[in-house]
This record gives C-alpha cells, structure tokens and sequence, in this order.
C-alpha cells in the first residue's frame, strides 16, 4: 500500500468491482461487476497486477498491468492494460501516480521497458504518457477483429 498526499495505492479487491466497472463503463468500455470479479481473478498472478487509487475510501483510479516475457530478447515487457482514473479527479495527480506504480511493478520483474495504448481519441492520455517521457513514435500497433 503507498499513500500519497492523501492518495492511496493497493490492491484491487471483488469489493472494488463495482466501483472499477463504473469507471471503465463511464470510459466507453461497458462492463459489469460480476464480470470485474472474473477479470480480478484472471490477474491475481505474480505477472499481473490491479491496483486502484483510493482518496477518502473511494475507488477514483485504477490500472490493470500484466508482465509478458518477450522472445526475441531474454527479458520481459509490462504492458498497461487498462488506466482509468475519474472524471473529477484527473489533473491531480493521480494518472501519474498509477503510471509511477506501473513502472515500479515492471522494474520489479526486471522489464526492459512499459508499454501503453492511447488512442488518438484519447489526447489527455496521451500527453500524460508523453510528458512521463513515453514515445509516442514508437507506435507499430496492428490488429484484426475476430
């Protein structure tokens, strides 16, 4: 647990998963809490972490982390899956907070680096992670729907 000018950092727990399915809903990735639980679940590994941000013993961020051993080098890479922080708390720090726990994470399983989505949609993200020293050229992300 990490408290930081009255904000805290710990573990996501089920008693969260309301909270958590609120905020990913409110970002336009409609989920429920049941459904919250079972992803909690799948990330409760040494490789996978969530973790909310907590003022006043309410929920007003989270970020969802997972550690992937990459194979054409012999270490590994964290990838942010998810970092959600509310509306009426950006712009104080948390985000940065949550990004400070992620690298912390991946330089505890000796990652050699973080990696994160932003879509273009998405400019307040964007320019935090560019201010927190993120490349956004770095970009060669391709997917297919199946």
């Amino acid at each position: 647990m990490i408290d930081t000018a009255g904000t805290v950092l710990r573990s996501a727990e089920d008693r969260d998963a309301e909270r958590i399915a609120a905020l990913f809903t409110d970002e336009g990735y409609p989920v429920g809490p049941s459904a919250v639980v079972v992803r909690l679940a799948r990330f409760a590994g040494k490789d996978s972490s969530v973790v909310v941000a907590e003022r006043s013993g309410d929920v007003i961020g989270f970020v969802a982390l997972h550690a992937l051993p990459r194979f054409e080098h012999d270490d590994s890479v964290v990838r942010i899956l998810a970092l959600v922080v509310d509306a009426g708390a950006r712009e104080r720090g948390v985000g940065r907070l949550l990004m400070v726990e992620a690298e912390r994470f991946a330089g505890e399983r000796g990652a050699a680096f973080v990696e994160v989505t932003a879509g273009h949609h998405r400019p307040d993200a964007r320019h935090l992670y560019e201010s927190l020293g993120y490349d956004a050229s770095a970009t060669a992300y391709l997917r297919k729907r199946l």
